[in-house]
């Protein structure tokens, strides 16, 4: 929900580097396609919210200088666990000494612990802590991202945990998304068979609820098992929802395989993913969600990133933005992560955080590049693009716009935009 006033026009004026795609009109960027994403000087005219043309307006209502900066499309997070509620700083302890996260699990940890977190919270406490999360994205420059359920853990919590997911959407200047991760730990008194009755027999009222655009399941030895995938499936197909899966993390489950012939939308983690896999999943309609964070804070295997570049997979990186695992939610941070631990080039990077993320979401069309007629969701960096990976850690993001709407201004990046 937009809090800033509307602007007619801004134009973006004199960028140093501008990123361009490689051909107009792609869904998403494969593989070494990646390479030929443009990083030439520009500027750009966005007018009521769409972009209108690749040159400076002077006469705009509003006027952005940016000599010296780079304008990228607005980041896309495809994979966070947004709302959830408190944080597992104490879990993060105990892994960085050696526990296992499935022992930790076993004890009443990991998604257990969220869940609880979930249900002592408030309404009210958990969208402001979640929204607030949001901020920190778009001081980043995260202008879209996925919610997800998935800490309920009943019927109840379920829907509660995705119409609070509707609400935040309701709160925060991005655009968002809703994905049921339905299948995302086994419920205290119930085994997965019956957790998954109980999946498919809810499922009208999610329906009901509106908003929802996935299903998504976690495969691993402490939750679902590729037949529950299958089954998850063909419940998403039944209700024209995307099909989305948290597999091969902690373990190789040989899941890939099981999610493309069941049609899925992504496959997310990789961590443990079968060399066998890759040359599959490269060719298959399935993006390849990559979270680096969640690998190194976690100090788990590493996807075979570079591998899946260049075997043409629609590669994505994503935050994982989670209480547990992965407490981050600036994809410049991962950028940088993902460059050193998989590496991946600077525009292989950018696409797998842009189109290919949009592309996971189906907002393609919309957002993802910078292209005539898609909205205005524009970063500003106060560096070349290379300085993303390059000075890890450093936030680049001068300012972020939505719909050409200033959203987030750095203070010192301030004097760039003017009114006439």
């Amino acid at each position: 929900m937009s809090t800033a006033a509307a602007v007619g026009s801004v134009s973006f004026a004199g960028a140093a580097e501008l990123m361009r795609p490689p051909e107009e009109g792609l869904e998403h960027i494969r593989g070494l396609h990646a390479d030929a994403i443009g990083l030439a000087p520009g500027s750009l005219l966005v007018r009521d919210g769409r972009i209108a043309a690749f040159e400076h307006d002077p006469g705009a209502e509003l006027v952005v200088d940016a000599r010296g900066c780079t304008l990228l499309p607005g980041f896309v997070d495809c994979h966070t666990h947004l709302p959830f509620a408190g944080w597992r700083a104490a879990e993060y302890g105990r892994r960085v000494r050696g526990v296992p996260y499935e022992e930790i699990a076993r004890a009443g940890g990991g998604i257990g612990a969220s869940a609880r977190a979930l249900r002592e919270a408030s309404d009210e406490d958990v969208l402001e802590q979640s929204a607030g999360l949001a901020r920190e994205m778009l001081a980043a420059g995260t202008t879209a991202f996925e919610c997800k359920s998935g800490y309920g853990l009943s019927r109840e919590g379920e829907l509660r945990a995705l119409a609070l997911a509707a609400a935040l959407g309701d709160r925060v200047e991005q655009a968002t998304t809703s994905t049921a991760l339905l299948a995302h730990a086994v419920p205290a008194g119930h085994t997965a068979d019956s957790w998954m009755d109980e999946v498919e027999a809810m499922l009208p009222a999610v329906l009901a609820g509106g908003g929802v655009g996935a299903l998504d399941i976690f495969v691993e030895s402490i939750a679902f098992s590729n037949a529950h995938l299958e089954r998850l499936g063909a419940l998403a197909a039944a209700a024209g929802l995307a099909l989305r899966a948290h597999v091969e993390q902690l373990g190789c489950h040989r899941s890939v395989p099981v999610a493309i012939a069941a049609g899925a939308r992504s496959v997310d983690h990789l961590s443990q993913l079968h060399p066998d896999d890759v040359a599959a999943l490269a060719a298959a309609p399935c993006a390849a969600v990559l979270l680096p964070g969640a690998e190194f804070l976690g100090a788990e295997h590493r996807a075979p990133g570079r591998a899946l570049v260049d075997g043409g997979a629609i590669v994505v990186l994503s935050t994982d933005a989670n209480p547990g695992t992965s407490p981050i939610v600036s994809l410049p941070l991962v950028i940088g992560l993902a460059v050193r631990l998989y590496g991946l080039s600077t525009r292989e990077a950018l696409a797998a955080c842009t189109l290919n993320a949009a592309w996971t979401l189906g907002l393609e069309r919309e957002r993802g590049s910078l292209e005539l007629g898609k909205r205005g969701d524009v970063v500003l960096l106060d560096s070349p693009a290379e300085q993303i990976a390059y000075r890890f850690g450093r936030n680049p993001v001068a300012a972020t716009f939505i719909d050409g709407r200033p959203v987030h201004v750095r203070p010192d990046a301030a004097w760039r935009i003017r009114a006439r």
